[in-house]
């Protein structure tokens, strides 16, 4: 914490002098410029070890000292038997759990399809920011207004007039398969302190993690979930149902040269009243070194460092979460999110984690083709607003 603050001090002090010169010369000396990027390097790198702390933290631990996952001794003896040696002999009965075929493998136990959600949550910015869902089918379906119900107010013994009833649409939120397929020695399936659950929770978490924040922001919905910069986009104000609104940065692949700060005030005010409260930025690490340079009307800093464990950065006094796949700033590029992805983005979670244990395909090792089924989509469009790099 310590750290963060006084590399922002020093950031702080080498920007004002950038901005001095430029003020002052059109243009700041090029060394001024290389202190600022590597003054502005070490703030980002000092957060980014405050978020790793952070979610480290919530991450359940893989040692001996880990709680013992809680299962009836011969449905643990079951699938350890099955993750060690192969052996499926008596696991449908005993660790109750199916397989639609030989091919498709087994449905993990409840306890290790908990251990690798736990860890997706903790290591994916989108689980953490959206809403999480587990569902029982291939497809979620949610029906939502699209025009909202209509009231109105009469006397006690007046009549009441027929309202104009709602306008539904049914939104759909189909499921995909998502794998991985870890690999390990026969030594560590044979070490006893190992906990294979969390051990394979542990291999598979950044590879979903990276999959998912991926398809979470851009995907296309083809096999894969449906990203919320995916979607059909107008300038805010003009959009209809189903189309997220847009909000110009005032420049061509930049912000406005004259007041940038403006620009992202319009943004945090494009969503309605009630989804400010819990709205947020969403950016990449490169964008926000952009916003950290900016100040407003009256001199100060608009970005702020964390300043207790827990908490993150925020610009403009709303948090800011960063996440690689987010563009960069480009020509008409969508580069800034703002809103409340609680209520804008949903996640669909389809229960039962499928491996299948292969000890041949690659030799000394034995692989675990690992399989979960994921979906996820925009169930509001109000909610969620982007910055469209251009000048109008």
């Amino acid at each position: 914490m310590h750290e963060m603050m006084a590399a922002f001090e020093a950031f702080k002090g080498a920007n004002d002098a950038r901005l001095d010169e430029i003020e002052k010369k059109a243009s700041a000396d090029a060394l001024l410029e290389e202190k600022v990027a590597r003054i502005d390097q070490a703030v980002a790198q000092a957060q980014a070890r405050m978020d790793r702390a952070l979610s480290g933290s919530r991450r359940p631990m893989l040692d001996a000292e880990a709680p013992a996952v809680v299962a009836a001794p011969e449905a643990k003896a079951a699938w350890d038997g099955y993750m060690k040696s192969g052996q499926a002999h008596g696991l449908e009965l005993k660790a109750g759990l199916s397989s639609a075929s030989n091919s498709a493998g087994y449905v993990v136990p409840p306890e290790t399809e908990r251990a690798i959600e736990r860890r997706l949550m903790a290591g994916s910015p989108m689980r953490e920011i959206a809403t999480v869902r587990a569902v029982g089918s291939g497809v979620f379906r949610k029906p939502v207004s699209t025009a909202g119900v209509q009231a109105g107010w009469v006397a006690e013994t007046a009549a009441r007039p027929e309202t104009d009833p709602a306008t539904l649409a049914l939104l759909e939120f189909s499921s995909a398969d998502l794998y991985a397929c870890p690999a390990a020695t026969q030594s560590l399936l044979d070490d006893a302190l190992i906990d294979l659950d969390e051990w394979l929770a542990a291999e598979v978490e950044d590879a979903f993690a990276a999959q998912e924040t991926a398809a979470f922001v851009s995907g296309d919905g083809v096999n894969k979930p449906k990203g919320f910069l995916a979607y059909a986009t107008a300038t805010e104000g003009t959009q209809t149902w189903g189309q997220i609104g847009t909000v110009a940065s005032g420049a061509a692949g930049g912000f406005a040269s004259a007041s940038p700060v403006d620009k992202l005030i319009d943004l945090i005010y494009a969503p309605k009243a009630q989804y400010r409260p819990n709205g947020r930025f969403v950016m990449n690490r490169r964008t926000v070194s952009t916003v950290r340079k900016f100040k407003d009307a009256d001199g100060n800093y608009v970005w702020s460092p964390a300043t207790r464990p827990g908490e993150t950065a925020s610009l403009l006094g709303y948090p800011v979460t960063e996440i690689e796949t987010m563009p960069d700033v480009a020509a008409n590029s969508l580069s800034i999110a703002f809103g409340d992805f609680a209520r804008g983005y949903l996640i669909v979670d389809r229960a039962g984690v499928r491996v299948l244990r292969d000890p041949y395909s690659a030799k000394p090792y034995v692989l675990f083709y690992t399989t979960k089924r994921v979906g996820g989509g925009v169930q509001n469009f109000d909610a969620i607003k982007l910055m469209k790099f251009a000048a109008s």
